[in-house]
């Protein structure tokens, strides 16, 4: 299919040229879009801000340390209290602003009943910060790692080779 005039007289090629038309409108709608816009662009408002200092506030965060030991007795702040009590001292720290942060330590041995009512204490008055305390596994040196020798770990399908003795 080739381009060009509906005139017959000339040969039948293709017409090799770009049609700037529609490039010269684009150009032209750009051009009055910039010409609004320049003006407004560099006209400003003066107005008179007010200065405030960038040095954060410096609040202690209050912490209200709980612990829970093996036969179930609770410890608030290292004294001890019952579970009526509880209530009453978790609905005053909930009403305290800022909100200090209940932090749980519980025993290895506790059962999960009493945290589980600890918690649901917790959220019943209304505090939001709530987090546990655990203790790290104690790490190892690389060359105090215990190592394993053959003989204690037989791979797949092969029979325990014997340890060897140390050489001196």
């Amino acid at each position: 299919m080739a381009f060009g005039s509906f005139d017959n007289k000339s040969s039948s090629h293709a017409v090799s040229e770009i049609n700037m038309v529609p490039l010269i409108d684009v150009m032209l709608v750009l051009l009055v879009i910039f010409i609004i816009t320049a003006p407004l662009l560099s006209h400003s408002i003066k107005i008179n801000v007010p200065q405030a200092s960038s040095e954060p506030v410096q609040q202690d965060p209050k912490v209200v340390d709980f612990a829970v030991d093996a036969g179930g007795q609770l410890f608030w702040n290292e004294q001890p209290v019952s579970m009526d009590q509880l209530q009453g001292l978790m609905n005053a720290e909930a009403g305290a602003d800022p909100q200090p942060e209940l932090r749980i330590r519980a025993d290895l041995d506790t059962r999960y009943e009493v945290l589980a009512q600890v918690m649901s204490t917790a959220r019943r008055s209304g505090l939001k910060r709530i987090g546990f305390v655990t203790r790290p596994a104690p790490s190892q040196a690389p060359s105090q790692a215990p190592s394993q020798e053959p003989s204690q770990a037989p791979a797949q399908g092969q029979a325990p080779v014997p340890a060897q003795p140390a050489a001196q």
